[in-house]
């Protein structure tokens, strides 16, 4: 009896010696588990945690493109890869897609997403916008607020916007205010805004999101705001830190030295430090280096500067979410990959292994760093034909009459395709029509017969109609391809947003009396209106295929047969599809497919060469299609300025940075020339330019909204995305540059910029590439300005 005494009481020691030890074990790999309140604050050049120095290593991930069954995956895999700190964007538009009707439940359950960081011992950094960019459609702001004919965003001009904002904040910190570490959460920062600086200075404005945030309910979390080095002071904000973003390769002592000229004490943060970049459709696909990437994280870990990788995981823009840049306007590709540490299917990369090497050696007290999780099964699905069809032109929904022409939003559609439909008149002589403002690409039809293809990247406007002695029907097919999510040209209504004129006489009138139909992209909708057969057809049309699985996995279609359009798995939105390229596969996730018979359906605007597909073990993501080239020089084309005089000629010095030089007095024109005549590195052929801008009059920086490029002597869109629109995307990152594969065309290099009407110019700044290299860096130049046009 005493013996079994004696091991009861030893087995009751061990139990209770593994219990504490699990408790122990639980403290150490996950900190941020614990549900007692803490703190996090900012301390002298260090950021406090419960009152300890901290570092941040904040993995970038979004929920709405990762689907919620692999949420848990992608978060332990950025634990792996040695993060401390997830960070995500609220999406407003996701979660509020019809005004005051609010969804934060299943996909969108980002509470739920928040929570399972925490459960993985990570703490959590949420920027809740209203603007939050992102590459996502108008930047996260929804569609609706541009039924109000005079909206003005991110700003106080329109109480409108503030109001919508502020009740949306509200009712995102209904979900994410208790998970504040303060009340026992994870949620250790919250973003006002997102990069401000780039599109305004209002410093009203901020305190107005700010003091929004803190009454919604984000009232105990420490603030902060992010902008650029290069812009970060043009408005302050009390009562919140600031932090800076910049891309891979940066100096990261120059990015931080005027900051902490400015701010001697605060900590140091890049909030969104670049791994790759996304694609946009038409251009070659983003990467950048390993080597690139890794030495300036190196650098922030080894000055102990806290950091959140855009992204690590990037996913996928599921759906009609994937937005566009302007100017000049280019749509994003639906594949978010990012060339990030973790692929787009959650596979882990190069880039994962090297990160998570060089941050083992910058672990903090208790950290151990844990194995990966398992990457996702994976599947092949043999091709098969969809052999089902239903025209577009003979499945129309209900007609809606207009006198002039509208866009999508004035109809109550927020994105897909819209159908304007009329009648002209008969002529004995060809006639033209002009379509000022097409949002975003067309197919134009005359009596069903297709005319024309329209771009609103090329600038297509113009359409030239047969004669007729009979009346013709006008059917004008237009394609949204994404708002824009950056700059001021954010203000994107879709379809055809002023008119359609045709000549008469010598000048043009417009067109009236349409006829309009909406296709929204609902996959109920889809359904609803589409009578299926199995003859062949040509045009715009939905196909429709079926395929039986033995087993599940993930996999990629692909879709390199198909035109452009939009294609749904099992009532699943997969994105856009568009075969210029350089995605030409789409995402399938396997928790959107089952085993036995599955769906696919796919509204094609253009026309399939083949109407097959399959499903492919890996993604193809950079190959592009070489009749969609947008390069800004015909073969044989060179620009002639033997006669003409420059406005403005000198050096700039070889320190980095933006540079300004004043003419001597104001120039106008409507054609701007840059005329790069040297390298600061000799011998060095090529010419490299981030950003240029123009001062008007008024000493402030000229909108380019307008401007387009129509020439440059050679840009490299083969080796990388470096063509020559770079120069005013407002993108610091990013850079014009000429062509460094193959040959190499050596000085003067040239740059011919049509600004769309004539204006006063004071004088130019001019930005070099931003990264360690100093290759292209432009030494000798020469500046012409012109009312008419340049000679070829």
């Amino acid at each position: 009896m005493t013996l079994n005494k004696h091991a009861l009481y030893i087995n009751a020691r061990l139990f209770i010696f593994t219990i504490l030890f699990a408790v122990l074990a639980m403290h150490v790999h996950a900190p941020a588990r614990a549900q007692s309140p803490g703190t996090f604050t900012l301390g002298n050049k260090e950021f406090l945690l419960n009152g300890k120095p901290f570092v941040i290593r904040a993995a970038e991930l979004h929920y709405p493109r990762i689907p919620k069954e692999y949420w848990e995956h992608r978060i332990q895999l950025c634990k792996a890869m040695g993060m401390n700190t997830v960070c995500i964007y609220l999406f407003w538009n996701i979660h509020e897609q019809k005004p005051d009707v609010y969804d934060f439940s299943g996909q969108n359950d980002v509470a739920e997403f928040v929570r399972l960081v925490q459960k993985n011992g990570m703490y959590c950094i949420v920027r809740p916008g209203p603007y939050v960019c992102a590459e996502w459609d108008m930047g996260g702001l929804p569609w609706w607020l541009l039924k109000k004919k005079d909206i003005a965003v991110r700003s106080m001009e329109d109480p409108y916007f503030i109001t919508r904002t502020q009740k949306f904040l509200k009712e995102a910190a209904k979900q994410l205010a208790p998970l504040q570490i303060q009340n026992g959460g994870n949620i250790i920062m919250v973003q006002v805004e997102n990069e401000y600086a780039t599109f305004g200075s209002d410093g009203r404005y901020m305190e107005t999101i700010r003091n929004s945030v803190r009454s919604a309910g984000f009232d105990k979390a420490q603030l902060f705001r992010c902008d650029w080095s290069s812009n970060f002071n043009k408005y302050q904000l009390d009562g919140v830190a600031t932090t800076l973003n910049f891309g891979a390769g940066s100096n990261i002592d120059n990015q931080f030295k005027k900051f902490q000229e400015i701010y001697p004490t605060a900590p140091l943060m890049c909030s969104e430090y670049w791994t790759g970049w996304f694609d946009h459709w038409g251009k070659p696909h983003e990467t950048r280096s390993v080597n690139t990437f890794i030495g300036s994280l190196k650098d922030m870990m080894d000055r102990k500067i806290s950091f959140s990788l855009y992204m690590a995981h990037g996913g996928t823009s599921f759906g009609q979410w994937g937005g566009a840049n302007a100017p000049p306007y280019s749509a994003m590709a639906t594949s978010y990959d990012y060339n990030a540490p973790v692929g787009e299917q959650g596979n882990i990369t190069e880039k994962f292994f090297a990160v998570r090497d060089l941050l083992k050696n910058y672990l903090q007290e208790g950290e151990i760093l844990p194995d990966p999780p398992a990457e996702k099964r994976v599947i092949t699905i043999p091709e098969f034909e969809l052999n089902e069809s239903a025209p577009l032109f003979e499945n129309l929904p209900p007609g809606k009459r207009t006198e002039t022409i509208r866009p999508m939003e004035d109809f109550d559609q927020g994105w897909g395709r819209i159908l304007y439909r009329t009648t002209i008149a008969a002529s004995a002589a060809k006639r033209k029509i002009v379509i000022t403002e097409l949002h975003d690409w067309a197919s134009v039809f005359i009596d069903g017969k297709p005319i024309a293809k329209l771009d609103r990247r090329r600038g297509d406007n113009t359409v030239e109609i047969p004669a007729s002695q009979t009346k013709l029907r006008l059917d004008i097919l237009v394609e949204a391809t994404g708002r824009v999510n950056y700059g001021k040209a954010i203000i994107d209504r879709k379809g055809i947003t002023e008119k359609v004129e045709i000549t008469e006489g010598s000048g043009l009138k417009e067109i009236k009396d349409w006829t309009v139909y909406n296709f929204p992209v609902d996959y109920n909708f889809q359904n609803k209106y589409t009578r299926f057969s199995s003859r062949q057809v040509t045009g715009p049309a939905w196909y429709r295929g079926k395929f039986i699985l033995r087993e599940t996995g993930d996999t990629f279609l692909d879709v390199s047969t198909w035109g452009k359009g939009m294609v749904w798995v099992n009532g699943h939105n997969l994105g856009r599809f568009w075969k210029i390229g350089p995605q030409q596969t789409l995402f399938v996730p396997g928790v959107w497919l089952k085993k036995g018979e599955n769906e696919l359906l796919i509204l094609d605007v253009d026309q399939p060469s083949s109407a097959k597909v399959a499903g492919l073990a890996k993604p193809i993501l950079d190959k592009i299609n070489p009749d969609a080239s947008l390069l800004s020089r015909f073969i044989g084309q060179n620009l002639d300025l033997s006669n003409e005089v420059p406005v403005s000629k000198g050096e700039f010095g070889p320190e980095e940075g933006w540079k300004t030089i004043k003419f001597d007095k104001a120039h106008t024109g409507r054609f701007f020339c840059f005329e790069a005549l040297s390298a600061q590195q000799a011998n060095d052929p090529l010419t490299t330019v981030a950003e240029l801008e123009l001062i008007g009059d008024d000493g402030n920086n000229l909108a380019p909204l307008k401007w387009k490029v129509v020439y440059a002597d050679s840009e490299e869109v083969t080796a990388s995305n470096s063509s020559a629109d770079k120069v005013f995307d407002t993108q610091e990152s990013t850079f014009w540059q000429s062509q460094s594969s193959g040959a190499k065309p050596s000085h003067p290099h040239h740059l011919l910029i049509d600004l769309g009407e004539v204006v006063s110019v004071s004088g130019f700044r001019y930005l070099p590439r931003s990264d360690k290299k100093t290759g292209g860096m432009v030494k000798g130049y020469r500046i012409y300005l012109k009312n008419a046009a340049f000679k070829f």
